[in-house]
This record gives C-alpha cells, structure tokens and sequence, in this order.
C-alpha cells in the first residue's frame, strides 16, 4: 500500500466538510482549553495578567469559543456532509469547503486578538460563518425539501442570533445580551442534539440490532415524546435568550428533561453495550436528559448552580455526542468498518467523566474550584489528543475502498 504524501494530505483534509472541520474542531478544542486554563493558572497562583489579547472578559472568550469555535466547527463538518446524504445532491465542492474553513480559522484567530481588532470587524467576520453555511445547506434542502430537515435552519438562524447578541455586547450595541446571547447558543447546540441525536440514535441502534438477527424488542420512537422533546428544547433556548422568570424556565427545563428521558428509554440502551460506537450516542443523550434536569433543579433553587448544569449540557452532551458523531462519520465516510478502537471507547468515558467532574465534583467541593477546573479540563484535552493521534491519518487519508 503506497503512503499518501503530505500535498496528498492537504488536498485530501479540504476535499470534503468533516475532514477539515472535524480535524480542526478537535485542534482548536485543546488550545481553546489551553488559553483557559492557563489564565486560571495565573490567578490560581495569586497572580494577574496586565494584558489578554482578545477583548471580552476571559469567561466569556471561553464559552463563546467553545459554542461558536469547537461547535460551530462540527455542525460545519456534519451538515456539510450529511446534507448531500439525505438530499441527493453532490458534496460540496473542495473551494466552497477551503473558503469555509478560512472564514472559520479567520474568526478564531480574530476572537484571540480581538482587543486589537475593531469589534464590529470582528463581529463581521466571526458572524458570517454559519449565514454562509447556512445558504448552502438550505439550497441542499431545497433539492428534496422535508419538514424535518427544514428545521435545521431554524436553529441554525437562532445560532446567528445567539452570536449577534453576544457581538453586539460587545461592540457596545447594547447591554448585558451577552450572556442571554450565549446561553442561546449552547442551548441551540442542546437543540440540535435533541433534533440530531433523536433520530440517529434508535436508528443506528435499530440497524446494528437487524444485522445481528435481533427481530423483536427493536428500538421505539413516540410521535409525541419525540415532537414534545424537541418542542421544549428548542422552546427552552429561546426563553433564555429573553428576561423569562426562573420558575417558568424551570417548567419548560423539567418537560425538555422528561420527554427526551422518555425516548431515550425505548431505544433499547442495554442491547448495544458491547458497541462503543452506539453507546456513546446513547450515554451523549442521557447526558443531555441530565442536563435538562440539573438546569431544571437550579432554576427552581434546588441548590444546583446554573453554570455547573450548563457544563452538563456543554461538555457532556454536546462533548459527547460530537464526539461520539464524529468517530462515527469519519469512519463511515472514508470506507471504514464501523468499529472504534479502543482508546476511543475510553475518549468516551474521559469525556463524560470530565461533565461530572466540571459540573458536579465543583457543586459538592466549591472551595476546590481551581482543582476541579484543572482536572476537567485535562480530561477534555486527553479526549482530543487521542481523536487526533487515532482520526488525524483518517480524515487526511484517501478512502480505504478507494485503494483497493
């Protein structure tokens, strides 16, 4: 078998979505929690920076970086990808995929040096990101136009939103949409999941359950578990964005909790357990349901910070089943069996410790919060250096079937 030479390579990762996207999500997921815990270091120490390069306070570079970087990288990857699958039409072509990428990698590295960019230039070009994304999908959809994939640009326009509301904070536009504007975000991400993860979940489930001749106890889906769970979760997103009252985010929390908890149940968990590439869609899921439900419990004053809940929902649910859609993709979209390796399987369970970790290990133990921070965030660089050692030679080799 003859090795792909380095120019092989470069034209390979930017010949289709996930290759370039998937790869640099995974990159800029380290060095995004690289930069972070190292402004924690400095103050963990007693210490204080007298400069950061990039204007908006250091929390809230840190989440928008990982919804509107890390994020908006793997929805890139994914639609750009599954688009052409569902509708019929070609992939996108490898200029259209490069510009794309640029536009991306130009925002990160505008949102880094932003305390020295006009922030309106940086709103500009960080923005444009998913519109431009977006027009592409939507005349992908058009081709064979189905409800349930139009719905995808719903979200993806609440993500502009989300993305405007916190640029617009920042360039002094308006006052304190900021955060409003990210928990939009992450709950937007949140919503896809719920959309996304409910249909390929007892799908791929359902499929690998055939293949192995199980005819009965197949995995269920309820019209109207599944129309409730997304209803509230995309409704949820939506009232956070606005000065809705705690007690009634509560509510719409609690429904978003249970009903997706409902359909998670009938997609037969316990028959894939021995399939790391299906559970974790399963365990992303749940730790979504988790989320819902610990978001439930802080509005209501259960003594569950807000910010520990959220990091359910950001690390474990949307870590996890990007994660978990990535390794799968990759595979699938390169002529790979669908089977992980084993550092994989335990990139899964790092990422899942790493939500626990974050979110409940900070709730029981607030006075060892630099501790948990470090420890968390070690773990997520761990999951993503082994995707990279393991994915890096996949998404920048040729299809396997294609050598043959």
């Amino acid at each position: 078998m003859s090795q792909v030479r380095p120019a092989g390579r470069i034209s390979t990762l930017f010949s289709e979505g996930f290759r370039v996207f998937f790869l640099s999500a995974a990159i800029y997921a380290i060095l995004a929690i690289v930069i972070w815990l190292g402004w924690l270091a400095v103050h963990a120490a007693g210490g204080a920076f007298t400069y950061v390069p990039f204007a908006p306070p250091p929390s809230q570079w840190h989440a928008h970086e990982m919804i509107f970087g890390y994020g908006a990288a793997v929805v890139a990857g994914f639609f750009l990808t599954a688009v052409p699958s569902w509708t019929g039409s070609a992939p996108s072509r490898s200029t259209y995929v490069t510009t794309l990428a640029i536009i991306w990698f130009t925002g990160r590295m505008m949102m880094l040096l932003s305390s020295e960019i006009p922030a309106l230039l940086v709103m500009a070009v960080d923005v444009i990101f998913v519109p431009i994304l977006g027009f592409n999908v939507l005349a992908n959809l058009l081709k064979r136009p189905k409800p349930q994939n139009m719905l995808f640009m719903l979200l993806l326009g609440m993500l502009t939103a989300s993305n405007l509301m916190v640029h617009f904070e920042w360039g002094g536009l308006t006052t304190d949409t900021a955060p409003a504007g990210l928990r939009l975000g992450l709950l937007t991400l949140a919503s896809m999941i719920a959309v996304l993860g409910g249909r390929v979940t007892p799908g791929f489930t359902r499929n690998a359950m055939t293949r192995s001749g199980i005819e009965t106890g197949l995995p269920v889906s309820h019209r109207t578990f599944d129309l409730v769970g997304i209803a509230s979760a995309i409704l949820l997103a939506v009232l956070v964005a606005f000065e809705t009252p705690d007690p009634v985010l509560a509510i719409a929390a609690l429904i978003a909790a249970l009903a997706n908890a409902a359909r998670l149940a009938g997609w037969r968990t316990r028959a894939i357990l021995d399939q790391p590439i299906l559970w974790s869609l399963h365990l992303g899921f749940a730790m979504l349901v988790a989320g819902y439900t610990a978001l439930a419990f802080a509005w209501a004053g259960f003594g569950i910070s807000e910010t520990a809940a959220l990091h359910l929902i950001s690390i474990g649910a949307v870590g996890g089943m990007t994660l978990a859609v990535m390794t799968r993709a990759a595979l699938g979209h390169t002529g790979r069996p669908l089977v992980v390796a084993g550092p994989i399987a335990f990139a899964y369970v790092l990422m899942a410790l790493a939500a626990l970790v974050r979110s409940i290990a900070i709730t029981l133990a607030p006075d060892y919060y630099f501790t948990v921070m470090f420890v968390s965030g070690g773990l997520w660089i761990a999951v993503f250096i082994i995707f990279i050692a393991i994915y890096a030679p996949i998404v920048t080799g040729t299809r396997i079937d294609a050598r043959k």
